[in-house]
């Protein structure tokens, strides 16, 4: 081995795989929390698909089953009470607001074709501070705050 040959070898950078014991110190960068949330939000918004089409059909239905919808966020729906009624409709909302965004800033990177590590570590703390923010601000509404 030469000498140049074994200073090009100490200057690239190893990477190596994590160990499953590393998983819970390892530091995921935002891009890479928002790409996860992403897919999180999808797969919550899919399976809540039922509760979403019964508070669609119970809300347009009849002037009946539209007091059985708002009663459902009072009373509750059976033996599940109101509050955790809320609590579903509060994660469908950060779900769709989370995907909907993070779809956005998707589109933006793939239409734009500007792509760096600060653009993509910026839009992805935005993207967290939107969909954080913005679910706050409907949930609080939604629990009747104002």
């Amino acid at each position: 081995m030469t000498d140049t040959t074994k200073q090009t070898t100490k200057l690239r950078p190893v990477f190596r795989n994590i160990h499953v014991t590393e998983i819970v110190s390892y530091r995921l960068p935002p891009a890479g929390i928002v790409s996860i949330l992403h897919r999180i939000s999808g797969l919550l918004m899919f399976l809540l698909l039922p509760f979403v089409i019964w508070m669609l059909d119970t809300s347009l239905s009849t002037e009946i089953s539209f007091d059985v919808f708002k009663n459902a966020f009072v009373a509750g729906l059976g033996p599940i009470p109101g509050v955790l009624v809320k609590l579903v409709a509060l994660a469908l909302i950060w779900g769709y607001l989370h995907h909907f965004i993070a779809g956005v800033r998707h589109l933006w990177m793939d239409a734009t074709h500007s792509v760096s590590k600060e653009q993509g570590h910026s839009s992805a703390v935005l993207t967290l501070a939107l969909s954080v923010l913005l679910t706050l601000a409907l949930g609080a509404k939604l629990f009747g705050l104002y």
